[in-house]
């Protein structure tokens, strides 16, 4: 048992609530990120390199009608890391679950929801230092952020609540899978296409009629769009356009609350059976 799982135990003997309960999960996940800085590499270096290759290679060869490539990349490139939180949840839990801590955790006098929630959370502050960074990045190759700052805010709190809603499809595959090679094979195969079939790096008016139309529907392409909007870094959708890249901001929250809807239930399902087998 590690020295942390220790201090957690010690500190949960006493009766507290759930939530003060969730936040020593977070700080448990936390500890684990400061000890092991390496854990961080996702959201450093990884985005810093995915917008300079992205920016500066293939913006040489994309062209964006009404914007330049650098304003046009940003937000796809933030609605991809934040996709990828589903990736840190269910690495997590998988990892937690193959070490045994999940059983350690399952004896001590605690809502077993505040392991849930915990890492829920730890993983949408990692997330977040991944969006950090690459704003900053941003800023210092020439994008910028145009319109005011509540739509600004707006922008960043739709990334957070979509964020939110693949949580629970990471909890879901983190449960369901067995090992982490699973997990890494299932996630990358996954999410991989889902990110890359939207509007979040090219333009969907090349593509083939019927790829279009599966990109303009993506859920990703309608957070793309909205934060596009909001920081005014790209252009309108055009009218033919669906409903969800007519109306992005509300598009993002609706998918944002039916995905919830979806995943939610069925991962709390998956985990509550894994962890009681």
């Amino acid at each position: 048992m590690t020295t942390t799982t220790a201090n957690s135990a010690t500190v949960l003997a006493a009766p507290t609530s759930m939530w003060r309960q969730s936040w020593i999960m977070v700080r448990r996940n936390l500890i684990h990120t400061k000890r092991m800085p390496e854990m961080l590499a996702d959201v450093t270096f990884q985005p810093i390199m995915f917008v300079l290759l992205f920016a500066f290679v293939f913006g040489s060869s994309i062209a964006v009608p009404g914007s330049n490539y650098k304003e046009f990349l940003l937000p796809g490139i933030m609605g991809q890391t934040i996709v990828f939180t589903a990736f840190v949840v269910a690495n997590g839990i998988t990892g937690d679950l193959e070490k045994g801590i999940i059983d350690r955790f399952r004896s001590l006098p605690i809502h077993q929801s505040s392991v849930i929630i915990g890492r829920a959370i730890a993983a949408l502050l990692h997330s977040s230092i991944g969006i950090l960074v690459m704003a900053v990045t941003g800023l210092a190759i020439g994008w910028r952020i145009r319109n005011s700052i509540p739509e600004a805010v707006l922008a960043f709190a739709l990334v957070l609540l979509f964020g939110f809603s693949m949580i629970w499809f990471g909890l879901l595959a983190g449960s369901w899978l067995k090992t982490t090679e699973a997990v890494n094979g299932f996630m990358f195969t996954t999410l991989f296409p889902v990110t890359f079939l939207s509007n979040a790096f090219v333009p969907t008016a090349p593509m083939p009629a019927w790829l279009r139309m599966i990109a303009e529907w993506n859920p990703i392409s309608a957070l793309v769009q909205a934060m596009r909007v909001l920081w005014g870094n790209g252009p309108a959708a055009p009218s033919t356009a669906p409903w969800p890249l007519q109306h992005p901001i509300l598009a993002t929250i609706i998918w944002s609350v039916v995905l919830t809807a979806v995943f939610a239930p069925i991962a709390l399902r998956a985990y509550y059976r894994r962890t009681t087998d």
